[in-house]
Protein backbone atom coordinates (compact mmCIF):
# COMPACT_ATOMS: atom_id res chain seq x y z
CA UNK A 1 0.00 0.00 0.00
CA UNK A 2 1.01 3.46 -0.98
CA UNK A 3 1.43 5.92 1.77
CA UNK A 4 -0.97 8.37 0.13
CA UNK A 5 -3.41 5.28 0.01
CA UNK A 6 -2.60 4.78 3.78
CA UNK A 7 -2.96 8.68 4.63
CA UNK A 8 -6.29 8.80 3.27
CA UNK A 9 -7.59 5.28 4.46
CA UNK A 10 -6.17 6.96 8.34
CA UNK A 11 -8.61 10.06 7.65
CA UNK A 12 -11.38 8.22 6.43
CA UNK A 13 -11.34 5.91 9.67
CA UNK A 14 -10.56 8.74 12.15
CA UNK A 15 -13.64 10.27 10.34
CA UNK A 16 -15.69 7.07 10.80
CA UNK A 17 -14.77 6.59 14.32
CA UNK A 18 -15.81 10.90 15.39
CA UNK A 19 -18.78 10.46 13.44
CA UNK A 20 -19.81 7.31 15.39
CA UNK A 21 -18.62 8.50 18.64
CA UNK A 22 -20.37 11.70 18.29
CA UNK A 23 -24.03 9.61 17.13
CA UNK A 24 -23.72 7.22 20.10
CA UNK A 25 -22.55 10.74 22.73
CA UNK A 26 -25.78 11.50 21.51
CA UNK A 27 -27.83 8.55 22.68
CA UNK A 28 -25.54 7.20 25.36
CA UNK A 29 -23.68 9.87 27.34
CA UNK A 30 -20.73 8.04 29.34
CA UNK A 31 -20.68 10.88 31.83
CA UNK A 32 -23.34 13.00 33.26
CA UNK A 33 -22.43 16.31 34.98
CA UNK A 34 -19.04 15.01 35.81
CA UNK A 35 -20.54 11.31 36.81
CA UNK A 36 -20.54 7.96 35.40
CA UNK A 37 -23.89 7.48 33.53
CA UNK A 38 -25.18 3.32 33.64
CA UNK A 39 -23.67 3.13 30.23
CA UNK A 40 -20.16 4.26 31.20
CA UNK A 41 -20.67 2.24 35.14
CA UNK A 42 -20.82 -0.59 32.49
CA UNK A 43 -17.58 -0.39 30.62
CA UNK A 44 -15.58 0.94 33.64
CA UNK A 45 -16.92 -2.33 35.73
CA UNK A 46 -16.03 -4.80 33.10
CA UNK A 47 -12.57 -2.93 32.60
CA UNK A 48 -11.86 -2.79 36.31
CA UNK A 49 -13.11 -6.94 36.74
CA UNK A 50 -10.23 -7.57 34.11
CA UNK A 51 -7.33 -4.69 34.71
CA UNK A 52 -7.58 -5.45 37.91
CA UNK A 53 -8.02 -9.37 38.20
CA UNK A 54 -5.94 -10.61 40.66
CA UNK A 55 -6.06 -8.03 43.15
CA UNK A 56 -9.95 -7.94 43.48
CA UNK A 57 -11.28 -10.04 46.61
CA UNK A 58 -11.88 -13.40 45.80
CA UNK A 59 -15.05 -13.59 47.59
CA UNK A 60 -17.96 -12.61 45.43
CA UNK A 61 -19.39 -10.31 47.61
CA UNK A 62 -16.58 -8.38 48.91
CA UNK A 63 -15.50 -8.18 44.60
CA UNK A 64 -18.43 -6.26 43.90
CA UNK A 65 -18.14 -4.39 46.75
CA UNK A 66 -14.54 -3.23 45.78
CA UNK A 67 -15.95 -2.97 42.28
CA UNK A 68 -18.76 -0.60 43.51
CA UNK A 69 -15.88 1.59 45.21
CA UNK A 70 -14.24 1.51 42.46
CA UNK A 71 -17.02 3.53 40.03
CA UNK A 72 -17.73 5.99 43.33
CA UNK A 73 -13.66 6.80 42.76
CA UNK A 74 -14.00 6.78 39.18
CA UNK A 75 -17.08 9.20 39.75
CA UNK A 76 -14.72 11.73 42.10
CA UNK A 77 -11.40 11.37 39.46
CA UNK A 78 -14.07 12.51 36.54
CA UNK A 79 -16.25 15.02 38.28
CA UNK A 80 -12.30 16.71 38.71
CA UNK A 81 -11.70 16.86 35.03
CA UNK A 82 -12.09 19.92 33.05
CA UNK A 83 -15.17 19.74 31.23
CA UNK A 84 -13.13 19.09 27.82
CA UNK A 85 -11.30 15.81 29.08
CA UNK A 86 -14.88 14.87 30.84
CA UNK A 87 -16.71 15.24 26.88
CA UNK A 88 -13.85 13.32 25.66
CA UNK A 89 -13.98 10.57 28.10
CA UNK A 90 -17.73 10.37 27.86
CA UNK A 91 -17.31 10.17 24.27
CA UNK A 92 -15.08 7.14 24.97
CA UNK A 93 -17.10 5.80 26.82
CA UNK A 94 -20.14 6.19 24.82
CA UNK A 95 -18.43 4.95 21.74
CA UNK A 96 -17.23 1.51 23.72
CA UNK A 97 -21.05 0.74 25.30
CA UNK A 98 -22.15 0.57 21.67
CA UNK A 99 -21.79 -2.38 19.71
CA UNK A 100 -20.31 -1.04 16.59
CA UNK A 101 -17.45 1.36 18.36
CA UNK A 102 -17.01 -1.52 20.76
CA UNK A 103 -15.80 -3.56 17.68
CA UNK A 104 -13.86 -1.04 15.99
CA UNK A 105 -12.14 0.30 19.16
CA UNK A 106 -11.79 -2.85 20.96
CA UNK A 107 -12.54 -5.55 18.82
CA UNK A 108 -15.13 -7.11 21.52
CA UNK A 109 -17.83 -8.81 19.93
CA UNK A 110 -19.89 -9.43 23.24
CA UNK A 111 -21.01 -6.59 25.51
CA UNK A 112 -19.20 -5.34 28.33
CA UNK A 113 -21.48 -7.61 30.93
CA UNK A 114 -21.27 -10.65 29.35
CA UNK A 115 -17.84 -10.74 28.09
CA UNK A 116 -15.49 -13.17 30.21
CA UNK A 117 -12.72 -11.43 31.67
CA UNK A 118 -9.66 -13.60 29.06
CA UNK A 119 -12.50 -11.70 26.45
CA UNK A 120 -12.00 -8.62 27.79
CA UNK A 121 -8.49 -8.88 28.66
CA UNK A 122 -7.84 -10.07 24.79
CA UNK A 123 -9.68 -7.16 23.92
CA UNK A 124 -7.77 -4.28 25.79
CA UNK A 125 -4.12 -6.51 25.10
CA UNK A 126 -5.60 -5.81 21.10
CA UNK A 127 -6.28 -1.58 22.10
CA UNK A 128 -2.47 -1.54 23.82
CA UNK A 129 -0.45 -3.30 20.97
CA UNK A 130 -2.31 -1.59 18.26
CA UNK A 131 -1.01 0.54 15.37
CA UNK A 132 -3.73 2.49 15.58
CA UNK A 133 -2.59 5.67 18.08
CA UNK A 134 -6.21 6.32 19.02
CA UNK A 135 -6.79 2.51 20.29
CA UNK A 136 -3.52 2.73 21.96
CA UNK A 137 -4.19 6.35 23.37
CA UNK A 138 -8.39 5.01 24.13
CA UNK A 139 -6.91 1.84 26.37
CA UNK A 140 -3.59 3.90 28.29
CA UNK A 141 -6.63 6.13 29.53
CA UNK A 142 -8.98 3.08 30.51
CA UNK A 143 -6.56 1.24 32.11
CA UNK A 144 -4.90 4.47 33.82
CA UNK A 145 -8.13 5.62 35.38
CA UNK A 146 -9.02 2.41 36.59
CA UNK A 147 -5.81 1.02 38.42
CA UNK A 148 -5.30 4.89 39.38
CA UNK A 149 -9.05 5.18 41.09
CA UNK A 150 -9.09 1.63 42.38
CA UNK A 151 -5.49 1.87 44.37
CA UNK A 152 -6.26 5.40 45.49
CA UNK A 153 -8.41 4.03 48.35
CA UNK A 154 -6.43 2.63 51.24
CA UNK A 155 -8.22 -0.27 51.95
CA UNK A 156 -6.41 -1.72 48.70
CA UNK A 157 -2.69 -1.17 49.67
CA UNK A 158 -2.34 -4.33 52.35
CA UNK A 159 -3.57 -6.64 49.21
CA UNK A 160 -0.60 -5.29 47.50
CA UNK A 161 1.79 -5.05 50.60
CA UNK A 162 1.81 -1.55 50.74
CA UNK A 163 2.10 -0.18 54.16
CA UNK A 164 1.32 3.56 52.81
CA UNK A 165 3.02 6.42 52.84
CA UNK A 166 5.70 7.28 55.55
CA UNK A 167 4.47 9.38 58.01
CA UNK A 168 6.27 12.86 58.52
Amino acid sequence: MQRRSLLKLGVASAALLAVAGGAAALLQAGLDEGKLTSTGREVIRAIGRSVLEGSLPADDAARQTALNGLLDRVDGLTIALPPHAQEELSQLLSLLAAAPGRLALAGLGESWSSASEAQIQQALQGMRTSSVALRQQAYAALHDITAAAYFSDASTWAQLGYAGPPKI
